[in-house]
């Protein structure tokens, strides 16, 4: 249940359209239901403003399946799914039809009509190895209500790539930036720009990447003013964190 919701169930009641006693029974199931392996949050998007994502790893196919099911059943908003393998989306699809999979992102969405974006986003890559872990943020950002760009392969290996587009780098009121490797590139878009950075380092790289590891210290010390970090390959928690950022901006605009 969202706010909009909420209020017209509070309204329905106040004028007399509904009884005290079928309102209390459609908030019964408000704060969480209990599937017993999960405990799914309903009270998540009136709180958030977004209903609560599934994270797959881990989780079995029939238990993923049950909370996405609980999920669409109560939410009218888009549902997100993250870290699913096409196997766990062939065992959705059989439950939610219109579960769309998005292969490089392992993502799986149950859209939920047309939506208003706001804007806007840019995703940028530093390597092509990069785009997976900048789709997963590009699909979080969307899913969310964000107008999101994306600019790929634009690494400091030839940084002219980047200089090429400065005019993306400026028209965005919030930039996530994705590098692995020695994950320089987040200093230098952050030194070019007045905006938010969201840095994520990945584990794209060789022995002394240390799994990603190298990139997130590099990030962590820049030099550069105006970079935030998340957590290695945590492309869902950039998009997250962009989408709330960028509807402040709404506000104040």
């Amino acid at each position: 249940m969202n706010e909009k919701k909420l209020r017209q169930l509070l309204i329905s009641i106040q004028n007399k359209e509904i009884s005290i006693d079928e309102g209390i029974a459609r908030l019964k199931g408000l704060p969480f239901d209990d599937l017993g392996f999960a405990k799914v949050d309903h009270h998540r998007q009136l709180r958030q403003g977004f209903p609560e994502v599934v994270y797959c790893a881990g989780k079995t196919k029939e238990q993923i399946v049950a909370i996405m099911e609980n999920l669409v059943n109560k939410s009218e908003n888009n549902i997100l799914a993250t870290r699913a393998s096409r196997e766990v989306y062939e065992a959705v699809v059989k439950k939610i039809p219109d579960a769309v999979y998005y292969e490089l992102a392992r993502a799986i969405v149950v859209w939920r009509g047309e939506q208003e974006k706001r804007g806007h986003i840019l995703v940028i890559s530093a390597g092509t190895s990069d785009i997976p872990v900048a789709e997963e943020a590009v699909i979080t950002a969307e899913v969310m209500g964000n107008r999101v760009e994306r600019l790929y392969d634009t690494g400091v290996a030839g940084i002219h790539r980047l200089l090429s587009q400065k005019e993306k780098l400026f028209a965005a009121r919030v930039l996530i930036v994705v590098a692995g490797m020695e994950g320089a590139l987040a200093s230098v878009v952050a030194g070019l720009v007045d905006k938010p950075v969201i840095a994520v380092p990945t584990s794209v790289g060789y022995g002394a990447n240390f799994g990603g590891l190298a990139a997130l210290l590099t990030m962590l010390n820049s030099c550069a003013s105006g970079v935030g970090v998340v957590n290695i390959d945590n492309g869902f928690g950039a998009g997250y964190l962009a989408s709330l950022i960028n509807r402040l901006g709404e506000v104040e605009s």
